[in-house]
Order: C-alpha cells, then structure tokens, then sequence
C-alpha cells in the first residue's frame, strides 16, 4: 500500500500537526499577541494606498493645503503604528523561536539517551549532532515566516485587494489574471526543494561526522600523515552540500520569481486598461495611484507568501528526519512490574548467545561470577570480554540464553536498578569536559567531603591534585584532555569507588 497524504505520517500536513501539538500549542497566547500585531501592521498598508487619493485628488489637484496636515498627519501616524507593531511581533516571534527549537533540542537528546547502543554504532555521533543542531535550526526559521505569512502578509494582501477592487474590479481581474498558471511549476518546485533539501541535510550529517573522526582522531592522523587525506574527504563532502545548497536556493527563488513575472504582466494589463480609463475622464488620477499603490505594496506580501512553500519544504525535510528519530523507540526497557532489587550479587550467564548483526561473538557463553570473588575474564581481542559485560548491563539482547543476578532475571529488573549495581573503570576512561570533582561525583549531593576524600585516597588521586593549579575544581579538559593517561584511569576508578 502506498502512503497518500492521509495515511502519511511524515506527509506536509502531518508535520505540522506534530510540530503544533508537541510545540507551538505551548504558545499559542504570544502566538495570538503577534498575530494581532501583525493583522495591524499589515492593514496599514491598505489605508496607506487608500490615503494617496486625497493626497493627489484633494491636495495635489484642487490645491487645498488644509489637507496637507490631516494627510500627512495620518500617513506619519501609519508609518508609526508599523514600526511599533513590527518591533514587538517580532520580538515576541523570535522569544517563541527560541523556546520551541531549544525544547526540541532537549526532548530529542532525551529521547536519543533512551535508545539502544546497537543504534549508536548505526549511527556515528556527528550525524546525530547534525540531527540535534543543525535540523533543529533549520526548523527554526519556519515559526517566523509561516506565521508572519499567516498573520502580516495575508491580511496586507487581502486589504490591499480589497481596496483594489473598491477602485475598479476590472483593472484587479486584469492585474491577478495570470495567478492560475503558478498552480503546477509551484507544485512540481515544492517537490524538488523537499527532496534536494534532505539530500543536503545527509551530506550536512556527514560534514559532522568527518569533523568528529577528525578531532577524536588527529594523533593518529598526524602520526600516519594523513592531513591530505582527510582534507581531501572533507572538501568533497562540502562541494556536495554547495551544489545542494545553491540548488535549493535557486529553487525557492524561482517560485518568488514566478510571480514577479505574473505580476508584471499583470501591471502591463493595467496601465493598458487603467490608462485609457483616465484619458476618457472615467477615472482620477488620485484613484489611479491608490490602486496602483495598492497593487505594488501586495507585490512584497505576495512574494513573501510565495516563498513560504519554499521555506516549508527545506523546514519539512528537516522535520521529518527529526521525527523519523523521535519515532525510532527503545528495544531495551523496564519490564512493567519490575522484581525488587536483589541483594545478592552473584552473576550467572547460562548458554547465552549474542551476534552484531551476522557477526556472531557468543556461542553459548555460560559462566558464574561468585558474590565477594574477584572473576577475571581473559581471551584475545573481539573474543566477547567487553560483550559479556554488555549484556550483563542489559546494553545489548542476547539472542538467546539466561543471565541472573542473584537468582533474579536481569530482564526482569529495573534499568536503573540493574545499572546501578556495576560500576566500571575502562581502559580509555571516559572524563567530560568538566571539573575533576564533576567528573567524579556525576551530579551527586550525597556524597560527604570524608567520602570523597577517601575515593580520592584510595585511587591515588591524592598523588597528582596538588600539582594541579585549582586542585580539584581544575578543568579535566575535552575527554580529560588536560590529564594524562595515568590521571585519567585514577579519577574513573575514584568515581567507581564512589
């Protein structure tokens, strides 16, 4: 069966559904605010065309210079009630742009820190970098221009038409006559940015997975004297996304373009039909320029209008790979009524089988880790050390197999109960880019100065902090850059003591 725009749940108006109900609903009061403010700014463009008929009929052609302050004075009035409107509508939709992209940045790194590590060796961390930046800000700029499109352009356009067909509605059949012929190019345009548009967005992904190899691997790098190399890689990667980038953009421009083109000859229609009007005494001059007033500010809102397609379609790709991923769920969770936590530690694994996709790495593994015993597992590189220790986490499914702790399914504990029994020291200990006494106490407020100070005797952390210059609160660096080898494994084992 193949997906139509009904059924579709990554389909236009299926996005915006989700977005409104996930986001946007949150603030729909600053939304209605901006809204307002918007409907009068763009009116003001109506009665602005509107007032240049008195100003040529009243002022300019019959010489009342009374009507030079009551005019004026209205026009600078207009021009004033804009500059405030816009002012606060669009602070107000840059507060709503801000709060929306960010929360979603948020839900998507939690959603993210919820999936399986089978999905992370799918996916290398610059490219789910990419998904948590680089789509969310492209999402970002469609808040601003749909609404300001809803809101602004749409009550300036049907003002200004209004007011057009106030004057003559056949000088405005005349001027909008060609808009039909948009239908189809604007269809078949919307189409080729979406797809061109998710094209550069992979290619962006892949950008930020060649930087992240590039500064996690740069000794090797240099080591192995491969600059030229990853230059090479990285420039082909950004050529893709210029080629994509400025077909985009051609793209969007053309359906803006398209209606330049209608309205010009929409304009040429005019001066025709209006023209001989004029000269036949059947219309003044001041109506003249009030509608041909009217129907060059609509130009600016019609064009903005026109290019929301555009900037929907390049916000849509974006969209739909960020719910593709908030889409994608766990296969690892809590059992619904989870078994107590155990007191007994003793770690049986019976027949367990285990294979990374068709790479089978245990073959009925079956062992038993006494409680108070020291169990050491020794064997070659990819002889399964480390997935032992993974399913024993419950990071990876066995395909097959028992594993208990303490008599007790590990699957038919908690997650956070069964984690929370190991603590582990690896050989490449992971440390943040903050504080040693960050690093070791992960957000803990229950651990006692006497505490710490013992975890840190007992690592040997003692050995090194003086020489530090702020001691425990000095900087561990990038991945504890700033620590050596040795310094790094001794605040790993501290926090495991911990």
């Amino acid at each position: 069966m193949t997906n139509t725009p009904a059924n579709d749940p990554y389909s236009s108006r299926t996005l915006m559904r989700r977005l409104w109900s996930g986001y946007l609903k949150y603030h729909k009061w600053w939304m209605a605010l901006a809204m307002v403010l918007m409907v009068i700014e763009g009116s003001t463009l109506a009665i602005l065309s509107y007032m240049l008929q008195p100003m040529f009929d009243n002022v300019f052609a019959a010489g009342n210079k009374q009507a030079v302050w009551w005019v004026g004075g209205i026009i600078f009035g207009l021009f004033l009630v804009r500059a405030i409107t816009q002012l606060a509508q669009k602070t107000i939709m840059t507060r709503i742009a801000q709060k929306t992209s960010t929360a979603m940045q948020v839900d998507l790194l939690r959603h993210l820190m919820r999936l399986d590590s089978v999905f992370f060796q799918k996916n290398p961390p610059g490219a789910l970098m990419e998904r948590v930046q680089g789509d969310t800000m492209a999402v970002q700029q469609v808040w601003g221009v749909i609404i300001s499109g809803a809101g602004r352009d749409t009550i300036s356009l049907v003002s200004l038409l209004g007011l057009a067909l106030s004057i003559d509605w056949v000088w405005t059949l005349v001027a909008v006559i060609g808009a039909p012929l948009l239908v189809v190019p604007v269809y078949i345009l919307q189409k080729y940015i979406r797809r061109k548009t998710s094209h550069m967005r992979q290619q962006a992904s892949l950008r930020s997975t060649r930087l992240d190899e590039v500064f996690h691997g740069i000794n090797p790098i240099k080591l192995n004297l491969l600059e030229q190399y990853q230059l090479g890689r990285f420039t082909g990667i950004i050529d893709n996304i210029v080629t994509a980038e400025v077909k985009t953009a051609a793209s969007s421009a053309m359906i803006p373009s398209l209606i330049d083109i209608i309205t010009g000859l929409g304009f040429f229609g005019v001066m025709v039909v209006g023209g001989q009007d004029i000269i036949d005494g059947e219309k003044t001059i001041g109506q003249f320029m009030s509608f041909f007033s009217a129907m060059a500010l609509a130009f600016q809102p019609m064009r903005r209008l026109g290019s929301i397609s555009g900037v929907w379609q390049v916000a849509a790709a974006s969209l739909e790979r960020l719910y593709r991923l908030f889409d994608t769920e766990p296969t690892i969770t809590s059992p619904a009524t989870p078994a107590k936590p155990v007191e007994d530690t003793e770690l049986v694994m019976q027949d367990v089988t285990f294979a990374y996709d068709d790479t089978p790495v245990l073959n009925g593994t079956t062992l038993t880790a006494e409680a108070g015993k020291t169990t050491a597992l020794v064997g070659a590189s990819g002889a399964g050390k480390s997935t032992i220790f993974n399913v024993l986490t419950r990071l990876v499914e066995p395909q097959s197999g028992k594993t208990t702790v303490g008599g007790t399914p590990i699957n038919e504990l908690a997650l956070n109960d069964l984690r929370g029994m190991f603590s582990v020291v690896t050989q490449d200990a992971l440390l943040f880019d903050e504080t040693i006494r960050e690093n070791i106490l992960l957000g803990r407020t229950d651990v006692t100065d006497e505490q710490l100070k013992d975890a840190l005797d007992s690592a040997h952390v003692t050995d090194f902090l003086d020489k530090l210059p702020q001691g425990l609160d000095t900087p561990a660096g990038p991945r504890g850059s700033n620590l050596s080898g040795g310094q790094r494994q001794r605040v790993a084992i501290a926090r495991a003591i911990l």
